[in-house]
């Protein structure tokens, strides 16, 4: 449900600490500017926001799931915005256990398991995943929505990662299958949708899964 024009105004304003809840691994962003506009008549906002991995975009909250990712700051430089989330105190992975690390690797993201969000929501978020691999620039952005690291061979060497990984991976395909079993109800036509919308990889998850079965 859209929020009043007035609460909307609100919302994001500059200086602000946010995270592009579909974009995890873009890290922390930091809002630029903010003005108001609207999409098919319900109050928006058009905002500029310095991510700490994917630099200076420019979103509308009408199709961004924009959220607050703490405490407002003052306009700060991408280099402090870095600094703030690696300095040991304000990411919990660093004081973890081993088993607490593993657990913070290898768990689903909320959005592909929210119950509040259609099965055809959950789903298409689950399907999303599937843009991550085990090597090269996609393992360390999935490293980077996991840890909440925006540097997380900070911690972690790359074999580690990629053994994190490898548990995710077998989470996931367990999880696939429970969303495409919840998602029996949805219409042919959305589903198809959804699956052509998804990854590459997602779709050859959906072919093996059809064909285990």
């Amino acid at each position: 449900m859209k929020q009043s024009n007035t609460t909307e105004t609100q919302r994001f304003q500059m200086g602000d600490r946010v995270i592009h809840a579909s974009k995890p691994e873009w890290g922390v962003g930091i809002v630029a500017t903010s003005s108001m506009g609207d999409h098919e008549g319900v109050p928006c906002q058009r905002l500029a926001i310095r991510f700490d991995r994917a630099g200076l975009k420019t979103v509308s909250t009408a199709f961004a799931d924009i959220q607050p990712a703490g405490d407002r700051v003052g306009v700060v430089t991408e280099k402090e915005s870095l600094q703030a989330r690696d300095d040991g105190s304000s990411n919990p992975i660093h004081n973890a256990s081993a088993r607490e690390i593993q657990d913070i690797m290898t768990k689903i993201p909320d959005a592909a398991r929210d119950p509040f969000s259609t099965p055809a929501q959950r789903l298409k978020e689950t399907l999303a995943l599937y843009r991550f691999t085990a090597s090269g620039g996609p393992l360390i952005d999935w490293a980077v929505m996991q840890s909440g690291l925006s540097d997380p061979l900070t911690k972690f060497t790359r074999p580690e990662l990629e053994e994190f990984f490898g548990f995710f991976e077998k989470i996931l395909w367990k999880h696939l299958g429970k969303m495409v079993r919840e998602a029996r109800d949805v219409p042919a036509a959305e589903l198809v949708q959804i699956r052509d919308s998804a990854p590459p990889q997602g779709r050859d998850a959906l072919q093996r899964l059809h064909r285990s079965r």
